[in-house]
């Protein structure tokens, strides 16, 4: 007994002199080591005060995969009522996985097609809804890099509206992206769209979707959920860009890149946002 406590003191003395800081000594102990965060780059950012709380390169340009659809789900919400119904093209049903099998002359609304874009990341809808808006994803894509600049986003050009990988240039910076979702954010129907876990859209002849959320945060058993965006591809790595509520306010979180998304932001938010998850 007397050489377990004797073993447990040296630990606790070797922890402190390693790192001075009691909080640092306290994560050593308990991550047997400091947890190095596997985000590419990462981003924690208090838009209220603009203040920075952790910032790991957000700077730094990376691939925006689907994260890329919150900004076309803010061109639609800016462009279409939510109720006008569209028509899915040929077009739109030969883009890749994930999507929701449209089938080519189907109508929906533009409301359930959103739902699809965020809770699923439905790329076929990602196209019908850009050709709603601007009758080509061409000329919409083109929209989205006006409205990237008008926002402050000087480092992201966007090739498509979905994400997926693509001939032309396209890339973000967390920051550039903290900074589109929070002006997604000031739309009611994309705030309340982003807290759904699952969801069943209809087309007007009764194809149904079955819709469940990628953002894992919304099944895990975290004292509070983080809403927001996933992202997925083979060059960019898992990424999410959301927010959590905070006090009177938000907190916005962006990671890039990561091995271990869920896990780096946890760390990312309770020790650099103070909320215990």
């Amino acid at each position: 007994m007397l050489k377990s406590v004797r073993v447990v003191l040296i630990a606790v003395l070797a922890a402190m002199l390693i790192f001075p800081d009691q909080g640092m000594a306290y994560r050593f102990l308990r991550h047997r080591g400091p947890y190095h965060i596997t985000a590419n780059t990462a981003l924690l950012w208090d838009p209220v005060s603009n203040q920075r709380l952790f910032d790991l390169g957000a700077d730094r340009e990376v691939f925006p995969a689907s994260t890329t659809k919150v900004l076309t789900a803010l061109l639609v919400l800016e462009n279409l009522p939510l109720d006008k119904y569209v028509t899915v093209s040929a077009h739109a049903t030969q883009v890749p996985q994930t999507k929701l099998g449209l089938r080519a002359g189907e109508t929906y609304r533009v409301r359930d097609l959103l739902y699809g874009l965020i809770l699923k990341s439905a790329n076929d809808a990602a196209v019908v809804l850009a050709e709603a808006v601007a009758g080509s994803e061409g000329k919409f894509v083109d929209m989205m890099n006006a409205r990237a600049r008008q926002l402050g986003a000087m480092h992201t050009h966007f090739a498509n509206p979905h994400g997926l990988p693509s001939a032309g240039p396209q890339f973000t910076t967390a920051a550039d992206m903290a900074m589109i979702f929070n002006q997604a954010l000031k739309n009611q129907f994309f705030r309340e769209a982003i807290t759904f876990r699952y969801l069943v859209i209809c087309s007007t002849d009764g194809h149904r979707c079955f819709l469940k959320s990628h953002n894992k945060t919304l099944f895990l058993h975290w004292k509070q959920h983080v809403f927001g965006k996933t992202g997925f591809t083979f060059e960019a790595q898992s990424c999410f860009v959301g927010y959590i509520p905070k006090e009177n306010g938000i907190l916005i979180i962006a990671v890039y890149g990561c091995r271990k998304r869920w896990t780096d932001m946890k760390y990312i938010l309770e020790h650099y946002g103070h909320i215990q998850l």
